[in-house]
Formats: structure tokens, sequence, C-alpha cells
């Protein structure tokens, strides 16, 4: 067999590297601790409630860069890796390191918040009703759905600022609360007692969420809100809490 040409030679050596340039960016996302998780709807699925340019922004661009900055974070402490995220979040008091407590309580914070913000939304009309054993609970801790809305709209409106509002599960009672930022009510010893629990449903109430479609209106976003929530889920939730 002849010996390679000097420019066969060149060739295939430019060939090899763009392959190995081809694949170095999947390896590199395989070895990442999180990846961005697919919606479960279409980014338009959720209007006229939510906006699509909305979801595209918030979900590609704010929930991506949580997720980058959480793996960077991963990367540089050794001790992290492995970890769930709710191992993370829920271990904050752990991390000894201040600057990089702040960095997982913002973006571990931020990725849990967002992913779980998704799975309980859905398609108006898609969303079904509270069950039986989660509309026995609400009553009992509330009143009345229209109650429970009332009180969590009351919650997410009144937050100052960046946050979430959020109905949990606490000593086997539903219970409305809010946090700040990306905070979460996993985060024991982070969150007052009172706001500890586990979530069932939860809003976000940053800007990022809403401003496109309802600018300085949160409350009309908040109304609006209710029509796509995932009771199905919501109910799958309070059942495993």
């Amino acid at each position: 067999m002849n010996a390679p040409t000097p420019d066969r030679r060149s060739f295939l050596k430019l060939s090899i590297a763009a392959g190995a340039a081809a694949i170095a960016p999947a390896a590199r996302a395989q070895d990442a601790a999180f990846s961005l998780p697919k919606l479960p709807y279409a980014l338009d699925a959720l209007e006229p409630h939510i906006d699509a340019k909305t979801m595209e922004i918030h979900h590609g661009k704010h929930h991506a860069a949580y997720i980058k900055n959480l793996n960077d974070a991963i990367a540089a402490n050794d001790y992290l890796k492995g970890k769930t995220v709710e191992a993370i979040v829920g271990g904050l008091t752990a991390v000894k390191d201040e600057a990089v407590r702040t960095t997982l309580r913002n973006n571990a914070g931020g990725h849990w918040n967002h992913t779980f913000f998704w799975e309980v939304m859905a398609p108006a009309g898609k969303g079904g009703e509270a069950g039986d054993d989660l509309a026995t609970a609400i009553k009992e801790s509330f009143g009345s759905l229209d109650d429970l809305k009332k009180a969590f709209n009351e919650a997410a409106t009144k937050r100052f600022g960046s946050g979430w509002a959020w109905l949990i599960v606490q000593d086997k009672k539903l219970k409305v609360v809010s946090t700040a930022n990306q905070d979460n009510p996993l985060m024991k010893e982070i969150v007052p007692d009172s706001d500890f629990g586990t979530p069932i449903l939860g809003l976000d109430v940053w800007e990022h969420a809403y401003y496109l479609h309802y600018q300085n209106k949160r409350p009309d976003y908040i109304t609006a809100w209710w029509n796509v929530v995932n009771w199905k889920e919501v109910e799958r939730r309070f059942k495993t809490a």
C-alpha cells in the first residue's frame, strides 16, 4: 500500500481534528452534573396566560444560566460531585465557604425552583382539578379553593422584589409561604422554620417571569397563572409529600 502523500496526510490530520472537535462538546455536555430539562409542553402551549417569548427566554436563558453556574461550582468543588440538587439545596449550611454557599443557594435554588415550576404548569384545560384528597386538605387548611387562591395571591403579590410563592406540606397540613430570590422551602436553616416544608405548588414572581407580557401588573399575571396550574401534578406531589 502506498504511503499517503503530504497533501493527503494534511487532509487526514484536518479530518481527525475536525472529528475530535465535533465530539468534544457532546462529551463535555455528558460530563456536566446537570442539564437543562426539556419543557413538558411547547413554548406557546401556555398562551395566552404566559406567552411563548417569555417562556423561550425564561427557560432557555435564565434557567440555563442557573445550571451553568451550578455546574461550574460543582466542577470547582469535588465534594459536591454526585450530589442531587435536592441534597445540595437541603444541605447549604454544611457548605463552609460562604461564597460557594451563596453560589449554590442562588443557582442550585434556581435550577430546582424552575424545574419544579415547569412541571406544575400545563396548557389551559389540561391540568385537571384537585383530586379528592387534595381538595379535602385544601378545605381543612383554608376553607375553600377560593380562600387558598386568595392567601396564595396575597403572598405572591406582597413578595417584595424577586421571589416565589409556595403551597407546602408542613406537619401534614397545607400552608402558603413566600421566599426571596431563588430560596425555597427545602432550604433547612436558610428559610425560617415557619417556611420549611415540602413544596407542592409554586409561582415564580421574578419580573423575568412576566414582564414582557404583563409589564408591572404582577397581580394580573398571578390571576392568569391559575389557568395553567397542573393540578394532576400538584396532587401527585401532595400524595408523596
